[in-house]
């Protein structure tokens, strides 16, 4: 697996690889294809050169990924390298503040869940600290992860998993179409979740609240 980019432009989605559990080969083929800009952050530049992996831009602090292997960068042609040093943001953080320097409207992220808890917890939090400036997804093998907007819409067909995961606690909201029905109710993590609900007929489902941060977890499984 070496190219990638079908489209050269920022009406498609950037693509973020992070450093965390793999995917399969067939997904992140499928993320590549319609990426216009592959970003690879810090230490996960090592496993994507040994998978003949190619990527546009190199970013960290490069405190994993100092010892990568220049003669197999070179051959990808002009990679970009940006250095971030900040110790107060993850390199995620730091992935998406660049692309919205660079004009992107929306980021695909992958390798970015499993491997570490504590990181895929703060990866899935990121998504609320950037819900006005980046449309951002995560995905891996069994999910993809997005934040929702306050009024989300869309067709799905029957006894598809659907978890709604409050960032925090979320305040008055209505599903249609799910299984287990929310009519004016709050979230909040550590009390109430949405997990391991599902659609309950093919159609439209409808996802309204008010106020707070909720995750959409559309599970493969």
């Amino acid at each position: 697996m070496s190219s990638h980019h079908i489209v050269r432009d920022n009406q498609e989605p950037a693509l973020i690889i992070a450093n965390g559990a793999d995917c399969s080969d067939a997904l992140l083929q499928q993320l590549m294809e319609w990426s216009p800009f592959v970003l690879a952050l810090d230490g996960a530049v090592h496993r994507l050169l040994e998978r003949n992996i190619r990527f546009d831009a190199w970013l960290g602090d490069f405190d994993s990924g100092a010892n990568a292997d220049e003669l197999a960068i070179a051959k990808m042609g002009d990679v970009q390298r940006i250095w971030a040093e900040d110790q107060d943001k993850t390199d995620l953080q730091k992935g998406i503040e660049f692309l919205i320097t660079k004009g992107h409207k929306a980021a695909n992220v992958v390798w970015a869940t499993g491997k570490r808890a504590d990181h895929t917890l703060n990866n899935f939090s990121t998504l609320a600290s950037y819900r006005n400036q980046l449309k951002i997804v995560l995905f891996d093998d069994h999910s993809k992860v997005f934040l929702l907007p306050n009024s989300f819409k869309k067709w799905y067909p029957k006894n598809s998993i659907i978890s709604l995961i409050p960032l925090g606690k979320v305040e008055n909201i209505y599903t249609e179409n799910l299984f287990y029905k929310l009519e004016n109710e709050n979230l909040e993590l550590g009390y109430r979740t949405g997990s391991s609900n599902h659609v309950s007929e093919d159609g439209i489902i409808t996802i309204t609240h008010e106020k707070g941060n909720l995750l959409l977890i559309e599970s493969f499984d």
